[in-house]
């Protein structure tokens, strides 16, 4: 075996393998995807991809990925260390995603609806022009076929490379769960670790009914911005989502396996 091969082959050996960032167990890869992504010792639940949130609650059969027409572009020719044409071309390779928001419809059992996913691999899920775009086409969609529309965030916040187009769509995405609301059409969002910035101040916390995982991180600025604003410490487990349900800003704490039960119970 030449040293290239063996090169390769401890790559792949390695990528088999990943330590659990809470309680530290050497968890082997193919068996972390199959308990989707949570370790089975300490329950630490691992980021998940938009592509992978899907396969985890829809139906193969009968599926329709929507508005991938509307595609991201550089309206203020922005540049910080890379250019944002750069970052956004990067983002698409690593994530395999043409934006940070992926939408679907399809079937959670035997019921019809619009699920909404953010990826924080594409840039930190930032909200920018095109995810309130396909936000607002997917809350059209939900309400012009009487389905309902669940959604699932894990976002830094507004993307700073569109300014404040960025910033508008927190209005956007709040006028399309309004439209729902006047025509009763349940909206439900899923909150994961992190939800963040104009995202939590937007949509997120528009649901009929709001979920979160497991020690979620939710919130507008981060506990350290927020320590060092009010110069206090914080109480312990801030911002994180049993924190949030003990004080009644959330509804429920949902373990990803019992995800698509729980949405089963509470559409119509």
């Amino acid at each position: 075996m030449g040293i290239l091969d063996r090169f390769f082959k401890k790559k792949e050996q390695e990528n088999l393998w990943t330590k659990c960032p809470d309680c530290k167990t050497l968890l082997y890869v193919p068996d972390l995807k199959k308990n989707l992504k949570v370790c089975p010792k300490c329950n630490y639940h691992f980021p998940m991809g938009a592509k992978e949130r899907v396969d985890s609650l829809l139906e193969q059969e009968d599926r329709e990925v929507l508005f991938e027409n509307i595609l991201p572009t550089d309206p203020l020719n922005f540049k910080d260390t890379k250019s944002y044409k750069d970052r956004l071309k990067k983002a698409q390779e690593s994530s395999g995603l043409t934006e940070a928001l992926y939408v679907v419809e399809g079937k959670l059992g035997a019921k019809r609806l619009i699920l909404s996913v953010l990826d924080f691999k594409f840039i930190g899920g930032s909200m920018g022009s095109v995810v309130g775009e396909r936000f607002f086409r997917a809350c059209e969609r939900a309400l012009e076929r009487g389905i309902p529309h669940v959604s699932i965030t894990s976002s830094g916040g507004a993307r700073m490379q569109e300014g404040i187009l960025s910033l508008m769509q927190m209005a956007k995405t709040a006028l399309g769960v309004g439209l729902l609301r006047e025509k009763g059409i349940p909206f439900i969002t899923v909150l994961t670790d992190p939800t963040m910035g104009g995202v939590s101040a937007s949509y997120a916390f528009l649901g009929d009914v709001i979920l979160a995982e497991p020690k979620a991180l939710i919130g507008f600025a981060g506990p350290r911005v927020v320590e060092q604003t009010i110069k206090q410490k914080l109480p312990e487990g801030f911002q994180r989502a049993e924190f949030l349900l003990e004080k009644g800003q959330i509804d429920m704490v949902v373990h990803r396996k019992d995800l698509k039960e729980t949405l089963l119970q509470l559409l119509p």
